[in-house]
């Protein structure tokens, strides 16, 4: 399908596998690397960028969205959604303190039964959501990011400094993970002359997002990444009375680890199939309101499923 907006991410694929640098990395599984890329996709007529060379389980990816933007940081609250895919990192320090070798859906199943046990280790540190929701400067006072962001979009969409980011310095070293995808930043365009007095139903303008992320692991990570994204820039644009415009990604250091050579071979012989469509069901009070039966998707239909294991 020629033209095809997942092309931009089999060509990144493509050039990994040709070019990519060949790196020992953090987790030690080792990594093809490269410097720079970016990928845009139009949203401006619902469109929902799931991949589909492969099936992504974009509620997943969006129920971990939803949970960012709760501002919480521990694993239970996501295993009660059936999340699992920031167990690893709890559970490997388990396994490390302890010595026991338990099982990941034993030591799931002690985070939701039992509250001191997921406090004291299903708690994943200041990671996304507090930085997003709650940002403690050095005077003691607490940042809500997000709530900033969406006030300045309603009151001054021309402003230069509508963002949130997570990279907090004095906080990085009791993070379970560093934040990749570190900033995400807003722009509008086609403003309305006067958008404080739009009709109602009226739009007030075009809604961009550009998210800059400094490490991608380009197989498993970045498909979730794009769906989660795509599905906050509707859910932003929505609360702001706008229309979804361009999800801009921006990837810096971005690999596919050598474990996943097979998949990413694999998803290069498949044909992309059109992009599903969303539609925003209600329109909550405020960006703390939707839930995942509020995403609509239709016509998604993509290639089977691929297995890969995460590193840690």
């Amino acid at each position: 399908m020629r033209g095809h907006p997942e092309k931009q991410y089999l060509d990144i694929i493509e050039h990994l596998l040709e070019k990519g640098d060949r790196r020992v990395d953090r987790t030690g599984t080792g990594t093809l690397s490269m410097f720079g890329a970016m990928m845009r996709f139009d949203l401006s007529d619902g469109t929902f960028p799931v991949y589909t060379t492969k099936r992504v389980f974009w509620k997943t990816a969006v129920k971990e969205m939803l949970w960012f933007l709760t501002g919480q940081t521990n694993i239970q609250s996501l295993l009660r959604e059936n999340v699992r895919i920031w167990t690893d990192w709890p559970l490997a320090d388990y396994r490390k303190a302890t010595g026991e070798r338990i099982s990941q859906e034993d030591f799931e199943a002690r985070v939701l039964a039992d509250d001191e046990f997921a406090i004291k280790w299903g708690d994943l540190g200041p990671v996304y959501g507090k930085q997003w929701r709650r940002w403690v400067d050095a005077q003691g006072n607490e940042h809500d990011q997000v709530a900033t962001l969406i006030q300045t979009l309603k009151t001054n969409p021309a402003s230069r400094r509508m963002l949130f980011h997570a990279w907090n310095v004095g906080e990085l070293d009791q993070m379970a993970l560093h934040p990749c995808h570190m900033t995400y930043q807003f722009y509008v365009s086609e403003m309305a002359a006067a958008p404080d007095s739009s009709e109602s139903g009226a739009s007030r303008g075009k809604l961009s997002l550009m998210v800059g992320q400094r490490s991608c692991d380009i197989g498993l990570g970045n498909p979730f990444n794009v769906a989660q994204q795509a599905a906050l820039l509707h859910m932003v644009a929505q609360q702001v009375d706008m229309t979804p415009g361009e999800l801009i990604w921006v990837g810096g250091d971005v690999h596919l680890y050598l474990n996943h050579l097979d998949y990413a071979r694999t998803i290069l012989e498949r044909e992309p199939r059109p992009f599903p469509k969303l539609r925003l069901a209600r329109r909550p009070a405020s960006i703390d309101g939707y839930k995942i039966e509020d995403f609509v998707v239709t016509d998604y239909d993509p290639h089977p499923p691929i297995e890969a294991p995460v590193a840690v």
